[in-house]
């Protein structure tokens, strides 16, 4: 399609940069949250319960951020369908900035009582809502840019930023909790992960104000072609395509949940090892997820997405029992084995999964599309995934009934695969 329009040459470091930063973040910030979740927040918001309560408590708050994505994936969506995917993603960035800086700030439940966690909950909505129109936005912005032939790696982009929030924020947490006693990581230690947030967004905006729109909404754009209603032309008539890009997501995300951050709650709650321990786990997984994630998006150019997914869910479901079997020997080389094999059946599913789901489709509504089917997989999958852990183990006093849950979620993605068309070497639709 001619344009008429030059746009600005982008370097791929800058298109990698700015697909990732804002990942990055989303996920610095979960971790931040999930890991003090596991080991703090239960006696800094919620001491009026027993320890696993207030794991629950602190993990049922975590999810709050998942319900409210959503809402952020309908207005933010038809916003970059209607306005671009660069407007789009500066305002989700400053915005996912304040959110978390404002945590870090936040009072406790013996300053303030009560509207302590309820402040806590009203950021995480919000935060939430900034989430639900990032993840398309940052996919498209490198995937609408580059090379047709290399959609995949180019979309994996976005998909570092689990795996570098992650080890970003775990370092964080390793530092400060190293630094400090036990007693002023309680008292202060806590807020200055949250705090130091701040200097990835001023990265992520330098970037993104750096890179032009892409050239696809500008040809859309030129064409008068544009949707009218996005979300509206989405559930209408591509609700097939929604089902299926939502449905690949579900098991991954519960994968990622089971490693990355059940194992904080149960090696140390549950095991009685030391904090240390588990965070090394996860340190030494992330960067090993960081690795394998474009590996999996170039084989996934090459062969196609389907079977490349389809081989991490298969390989999920197996690790989802041998997970436990190794983490319950208490050895730590065996715990850090149990975390490095799991992500990287995890990067299967996670590399070639950005492409997978914006490919299903057409340009006038990608992001929209794209929008709605991340952020209502990410409640079904990751948002609730921590919760329904901690309950499983504490009613059934077994992790075979977590590792059922993993291999449940997993044969969701194995239908929608099955139910999907290969997306990996045809053109896309305009």
């Amino acid at each position: 399609m001619a344009t008429g329009y030059a746009p600005r040459k982008s370097s791929t470091g800058r298109l990698a940069s700015a697909g990732s930063v804002g990942t990055t973040l989303e996920w610095y910030d979960f971790t931040v949250y999930n890991t003090l979740a596991a080991l703090v927040f239960n006696r800094l918001f919620f001491p009026s319960f027993d320890p696993f309560s207030g794991i629950i408590l602190a993990f049922s708050t975590y999810a709050v951020g998942y319900v409210s994505r959503p809402i952020g994936g309908v207005v933010f969506g038809h916003l970059g369908d209607k306005r671009g995917r660069r407007f789009v993603l500066v305002v989700t960035l400053i915005l996912m900035g304040l959110t978390t800086a404002l945590m870090g700030a936040l009072p406790t439940f013996a300053s303030i009582g009560i509207w302590s966690p309820v402040l806590l909950v009203a950021l995480r909505f919000v935060q939430g809502v900034a989430l639900g129109g990032e993840w398309a936005g940052a996919v498209l912005i490198s995937f609408e840019h580059g090379a047709q032939d290399r959609r995949g790696r180019n979309a994996s982009w976005t998909q570092l930023g689990p795996s570098l929030g992650t080890l970003l924020a775990t370092g964080c947490i390793a530092i400060v909790t190293s630094l400090l006693s036990s007693s002023s990581f309680l008292a202060w230690g806590w807020r200055l992960p949250f705090l130091t947030s701040s200097l990835l967004v001023a990265f992520g905006v330098w970037v993104r104000q750096g890179i032009d729109e892409t050239p696809m909404f500008r040809a859309l754009e030129q064409s008068g072609q544009k949707a009218k209603a996005p979300i509206g032309d989405v559930l209408r008539f591509h609700w097939r395509r929604l089902l299926i890009a939502g449905g690949v997501r579900v098991g991954s995300d519960v994968l990622y949940a089971l490693i990355y951050v059940f194992t904080l709650t149960y090696v140390t709650t549950v095991l009685n090892l030391s904090r240390t321990l588990a965070l090394t786990a996860v340190l030494i997984a992330a960067p090993m997820n960081a690795v394998t994630i474009p590996l999996f998006a170039i084989l996934s150019d090459r062969i196609g997405r389907r079977p490349v997914y389809a081989s991490g869910a298969a390989l999920g479901m197996v690790w989802a029992f041998a997970f436990f079997l190794l983490i319950d020997t208490a050895r730590p080389w065996l715990i850090l084995l149990a975390a490095v094999v799991g992500v990287v059946f995890h990067s299967a599913m996670f590399g070639p999964q950005a492409a997978f789901m914006v490919e299903q489709f057409p340009t006038k509504v990608r992001y929209a599309g794209s929008s709605l089917a991340y952020t209502l997989a990410g409640i079904v999958g990751g948002g609730f995934a921590p919760l329904i852990f901690a309950s499983l183990y504490r009613v059934f006093h077994t992790t075979i009934a977590v590792s059922l849950y993993v291999v449940i979620s997993l044969c969701v993605t194995g239908l929608a695969l099955l139910a999907a068309r290969e997306t990996g070497r045809s053109p896309l639709e305009g």
